[in-house]
């Protein structure tokens, strides 16, 4: 039985080769792909805030983490994310004006606006992986504790963290570095710190001026300070010099927060960096004229609906880790 009707200038329903909303099959196909990265994206980032909010005492303050611009050497809290940040929307915006230009059958436009997009991924992907590399160098180092606390230290006149190195004593150890050539295996620590532990106590108790604080965020959103006598005897707890931070020990707090950093904002990375490539293919095509021979520049609009997405997830995972 035929369960096609057609009446006069009614569309053919159930015949197929119809396009529901108005978009193509790629459009449509991009738009479900967009909807179920955005639900993993959702999963990811309400897993994120499940944790913080289990563990908001010790959860690192993010304007005391990412302090960092390249070649400058100071505090400057949040300014080189929201550099990051700013970047990546202008690249949405010249997106935009590429499918503008696409729609028009302006090819030089869409050369010119595609090229500053690729430019502006691509300096995105090169600022997180310098991003990257601070988080794990680290900074000031700190100490860990039986329990897996971290101890942080800060200069009692100033109130600013003091680097373990600026204060640790210098003692006649036998320290090996954990290398093949030298035959000596470490069970402990994946590589030698700077300093070892006892040559951060022995300079801790020589420098009064040198206090500790905890993890534990008190009422006013600030770290616990210990005073002199409440340092000495924390320092007992110790057990390891933490520098930087890895998806087993993080010197800025909860441990957590490093295994959140590095997979959510490397799995937002992954996609930056593959539509950074697919920009590319793209933007070759539209040089060698593909898109000029087909008659239009759909191609330019899936893949801007891609780009769109990429910045939008961006937004909440700057707000989730950076601003909250």
């Amino acid at each position: 039985m035929d369960t096609t009707v057609t009446t006069g200038n009614e569309e053919n329903v159930w015949g197929g080769d119809n396009k529901p909303l108005g978009a193509s099959y790629g459009k449509l196909m991009m738009w479900f792909f967009i909807v179920s990265d955005a639900l993993t994206f959702s999963g990811f980032l309400a897993s994120y805030g499940f944790s913080r909010f289990k563990f908001i005492e010790t959860w690192p303050i993010a304007d005391e983490v990412f302090t960092h611009v390249p070649f400058f050497h100071g505090n400057y809290p949040m300014i080189y994310v929201a550099f990051m940040t700013f970047i990546l929307i202008m690249s949405s915006v010249t997106m935009v004006l590429a499918v503008d230009a696409g729609h028009k059958m302006k090819q030089n436009a869409v050369i010119w606006y595609m090229f500053l997009t690729i430019i502006g991924g691509a300096i995105f992907v090169g600022s997180q992986a310098w991003e990257w590399a601070t988080f794990i160098k680290g900074d000031y180092g700190a100490l860990e504790t039986k329990g897996g606390r971290v101890l942080q230290f800060v200069k009692a006149d100033t109130g600013e963290r003091a680097a373990i190195t600026s204060f640790a004593a210098t003692l006649a150890e036998d320290r090996a570095q954990d290398t093949r050539d030298k035959g000596v295996w470490y069970t402990d620590e994946a590589t030698l710190p700077t300093v070892s532990l006892n040559e951060v106590i022995e300079g801790f108790k020589s420098n009064p001026n040198i206090l500790i604080r905890t993890e534990t965020i008190t009422e006013e959103g600030e770290k616990t300070l210990l005073n002199r006598e409440q340092s000495l005897g924390r320092l007992k707890d110790a057990v390891r010099v933490v520098e930087g931070a890895n998806l087993v020990r993080n010197e800025y707090g909860s441990r957590l927060f490093a295994d959140f950093f590095f997979f959510i904002t490397g799995f937002h990375g992954f996609h930056v960096f593959s539509g950074v490539v697919i920009n590319i293919i793209i933007f070759f095509n539209v040089i060698l004229g593909t898109y000029e021979r087909r008659g239009h520049y759909e191609m330019v609009e899936k893949v801007g609906l891609y780009w769109h997405f990429v910045d939008l997830v961006w937004v909440f995972v700057f707000t989730f880790f950076y601003l909250v």
